[in-house]
């Protein structure tokens, strides 16, 4: 599948081989817009391909996290003032996953990871104009983290994104990614 996805904000190091992608950010990269800091930053580095209707999209991600704020996730985009973004981030000293819903206007929640052992599955679902975020360590069950609105066009780009807004050089792997039929609505518990 990562043959056929193309970069927006393509960064300088990156490699695809068996299924892996690897890739290191730019210097302050990031997905952002106004709330709380009053800036808008749309630099940061997602790998992605066009998706219609209602998915699931799921991969693994690791990443190298030293710095606070360093990101690598999952990111689901219209254009510039709407989309979704979820991934591993550092804030409070410690790795987390964010989860960033933005409708011209971004918002962030925080959870931290339950069992985490250096890599997190991440699976995002859409239905319709509702997406869930889901993650999980190993084989432990999927945790719920969001379920939000985000009315988006039929055809939104699904993919991986990483960005590191107070350095460059965050290193992040991800593999396994898929996208496929949405999973059962009795999967959101």
């Amino acid at each position: 599948m990562l043959e056929r996805m193309s970069w927006l904000n393509e960064p300088g190091e990156w490699s695809s081989e068996g299924g892996v992608l690897r890739a290191v950010t730019e210097f302050r990269t990031d997905f952002w817009r106004e709330t709380f800091y009053g800036w808008v930053t749309d630099n940061g580095h997602f790998f992605s391909l066009p998706v219609t209707g209602d998915f699931t999209a799921e991969v693994v991600v690791a990443a190298e996290h030293t710095t606070r704020f360093d990101q690598a996730g999952m990111m689901v985009r219209a254009d510039a003032r709407n989309w979704l973004k979820s991934g591993l981030e550092v804030t409070s000293g410690v790795v987390q996953v964010s989860t960033v819903y933005t409708r011209g206007f971004s918002d962030v929640s925080m959870a931290p990871v339950a069992g985490f052992r250096g890599e997190v599955a991440m699976r995002v679902t859409r239905f319709g104009a509702a997406l869930t975020v889901h993650c999980r360590s190993g084989d432990d069950p999927w945790q719920l983290l969001r379920l939000g609105y985000l009315d988006l066009p039929a055809t939104v780009e699904v993919g991986v994104m990483c960005c590191s807004p107070e350095r460059a050089g965050l290193r992040a792997t991800f593999r396994d990614f898929r996208v496929g039929p949405p999973i059962s609505r009795d999967g959101l518990e």
